[in-house]
């Protein structure tokens, strides 16, 4: 009887406190910050040699030049770049646990290209990518010197000279258009031999033990998950594979699409293995990611651009996500409400991710959720593409576009890549916008959890209580917010510069962006495999999905385009001025 009881007992939350070892969503909580303590662990200690002083004659230079000049000068750059030389993943271990977790390499026309490459063919690759990087490289110089000549014009006019000025800004940053151009060839000058396969095989022992474990735990067998690992395992590699193939990658067609689509092929044509069942774990995966997600989200970078990034995020994001669904309803009349939130919330705020949250919490079924998600990467993969052609047709400036691009594609990768394809300045507020959105993902989760307590699965005249709200809440989010409170933290603890040296590129890119990756191609994976179309069609009927994230989108473009002019140059023009 005393065991009994003990089995009972029940947290202040109200859930049994074996919950904390025996459900999937603690799990991801757990697996999640190992992952984030050992990148603690293994970068803090290996920051780069001389840091503290290379980062204290930088600022000093950052610092002269402001005072100097009114605008951003030859000198302040090449400060900045020195800094962003800093980072703890060149250390020895940083250099390890890339090679151990690298996805398969770019390649054109023969696929054996992204698993190994011998010396003769990596120096052929080596010797053309150095006559370009030479070419690049003259070009950086002429550039350079223009801009220096151009500045010292200017200078010599003390800068009151406004054509002088200007003159100097433009030559600065054409400068700089051909200085990143010359350092992208500098690493294709660097091609070496490589061999990939004994370390994805390393990778995938380490990566199914690691799920592994959990899957015991929850009274499921680790031996069975572990034979179906090697299979969905072996999927998701092929999936890096297509997209990292060169046209693949110059259209956007990223791997969650790759992944999707194996797996929808294999499951409607021979079937799934039914040994292969047990490792086909979309959630498993995808929430232990979205743990690690949480670590990106850095308050201090969000406060970079301020209240016109949050007006952008933060305002026009809910009233997407509540005039879809609403429309959805009274409009479209969607059957299905929680395919009608999902989408929703999918197409608003930020791609999978809400998608996999919201889902949770509206318990909406696999089929829904492999919908939405499907509608969200074609729509990401056309979006990356043509918005960035449209904003540069049109002559939209790249702060604007870069707002815009940051609010409505879905995907944080798709966002990254199109904004790096206008300009840095643009990838730079894309980026920021897209984190400041993806903070709405835990409210998004507890808003919808509430309402469908509240509204949705509620019997009339029955009010909703605390306890049913914890109990449809997604546990996992606890997870991304905690991630985010403890990155954050730490970030503004050690400044700007050693945050950006060791947590963005050390404990994040060295270790959570790695495998956040990896996790999330496992569940794109699982989501094919375990999907039948027949189970799908019928949410097609009339094309009423479709119709909802077009109508959707379409609102979505329009507010967000609307806002980030209103905030950027309306009401914080001096906020833009600075970026």
């Amino acid at each position: 009887m005393a065991d009994e009881r003990n089995d009972v007992v029940t947290d202040r939350a109200g859930g049994k406190i074996s919950d904390l070892w025996k459900k999937e969503d603690y799990w991801a909580i757990w697996l999640g910050f190992i992952l984030l303590i050992a990148g603690m662990l293994i970068y803090f200690p290996a920051g780069p040699k001389g840091m503290d002083a290379k980062i204290g004659k930088a600022n000093a230079t950052l610092q002269a030049e402001a005072k100097r000049a009114p605008f951003k000068t030859v000198a302040w750059y090449q400060a900045t770049d020195s800094k962003k030389k800093l980072k703890a993943t060149s250390s020895p271990a940083g250099k390890k646990i890339k090679a151990f977790t690298t996805k398969p390499h770019k390649w054109s026309s023969n696929p054996l290209d992204a698993f190994f490459m011998g010396k003769e063919k990596a120096d052929a690759k080596a010797a053309k990518g150095a006559a370009k990087y030479k070419k690049a490289a003259a070009a950086d110089k002429a550039a350079l010197a223009a801009a220096m000549r151009a500045e010292r014009a200017a200078a010599s006019k003390r800068f009151k000279n406004t054509a002088l000025n200007d003159k100097a800004k433009s030559a600065i940053g054409d400068w700089r258009t051909a200085h990143t151009k010359a350092s992208k060839a500098k690493k294709k000058a660097k091609a070496k031999p490589y061999s990939q396969v004994w370390y994805l095989i390393g990778l995938m022992i380490a990566m199914g033990v690691f799920f592994g474990i959990g899957s015991q735990v929850m009274n499921k067998n680790m031996g069975k998950f572990l034979v179906g690992f090697v299979f969905v395992f072996g999927i998701a590699v092929l999936a890096y594979v297509a997209a990292s193939q060169a046209t693949m990658k110059e259209y956007g067609i990223g791997y969650a699409a790759w992944a999707i689509l194996f797996g929808l092929l294999i499951s409607n044509t021979v079937g799934t293995p039914k040994w292969a069942m047990p490792a086909v774990q979309t959630e498993y995966y995808i929430k232990t990611g979205l743990v690690l997600l949480g670590a990106e989200i850095l308050f201090g970078k969000i406060l970079s651009i301020g209240v016109p990034g949050i007006f952008v995020a933060w305002v026009v994001t809910p009233i997407v996500l509540i005039s879809t669904y609403l429309f959805g309803q009274k409009v479209i009349k969607i059957p299905s409400k929680t395919l009608n939130i999902t989408i929703s919330a999918d197409m608003s705020v930020c791609g999978v991710s809400a998608a996999i949250a919201t889902a949770a919490a509206c318990r909406a079924k696999k089929e829904e959720l492999t919908l939405a998600v499907g509608l969200s990467l074609v729509f990401t993969s056309v979006m990356m593409i043509l918005m960035p052609m449209f904003i540069k047709a049109v002559g939209m400036p790249h702060v604007l576009g870069g707002a815009w691009m940051g609010g409505t594609i879905d995907a944080t990768g798709a966002v990254a890549a199109a904004g790096a394809f206008l300009s840095d300045k643009a990838l730079y507020v894309a980026a920021t916008i897209k984190m400041i959105q993806n903070v709405l993902i835990g409210v998004i989760a507890f808003g919808v959890a509430y309402y469908w307590c509240a509204k949705i699965d509620c019997a009339p005249g029955q009010k909703v209580s605390p306890m049913e709200i914890w109990h449809r809440f997604p546990k996992f989010v606890i997870g991304f917010i905690a991630a985010s409170i403890v990155f954050s933290l730490l970030y503004q603890s050690f400044g700007p510069d050693t945050g950006y040296a060791l947590i963005d590129h050390g404990a994040i890119r060295g270790m959570s962006k790695i495998f956040r990756g990896w996790f999330f191609v496992l569940a794109f994976t699982s989501i094919g495999l375990a999907t039948n179309f027949r189970e799908l069609a019928h949410y097609f009927k009339g094309g009423k999905p479709l119709i909802l994230y077009v109508c959707g989108q379409t609102l979505n473009l329009i507010l967000t385009l609307t806002m980030a002019y209103i905030m950027f140059y309306k009401v914080f023009p001096e906020i833009t001025a600075k970026i």
